[in-house]
């Protein structure tokens, strides 16, 4: 499975980015997606996740402010961010956990996300 992220940039804090990475190369149906972050020094964290009927799972952090969502005919995950803080810069990597038919952690190139306060 190849995926390839796009959408970050640098804006101000309280401005809006939408990520969006496409998976390909995957021979049966994706059920999870993710979007992990990580910040200069900090640990890798998961910041939303999505299964292929819709389930949401979201990092308390970003709960009322990010929307993950995804195109499952498409084979392409979203991450609206809104009201976006300065502590939200981060790389932010697209993710597709072991599970049916996906044998591997697979990652993303990352793309990052500056916020400016």
């Amino acid at each position: 499975v190849q995926l390839q992220a796009s959408g970050g940039g640098l804006v101000q804090a309280g401005e809006s980015l939408r990520l969006s990475c496409v998976a390909s190369g995957n021979r049966f149906n994706i059920n999870v997606m993710g979007w992990y972050r990580q910040a200069p020094g900090k640990q890798r964290e998961l910041v939303a996740a999505i299964t292929s009927g819709g389930s949401t799972n979201y990092a308390d952090s970003v709960k009322g402010r990010f929307t993950i969502s995804r195109d499952n005919a498409k084979n392409t995950v979203y991450l609206q961010m809104n009201s976006l803080k300065p502590e939200d810069t981060a790389v932010y990597y697209c993710n597709v956990p072991p599970g049916v038919g996906v044998m591997y952690d697979y990652w993303g190139q990352g793309t990052l996300v500056t916020v400016s306060s």
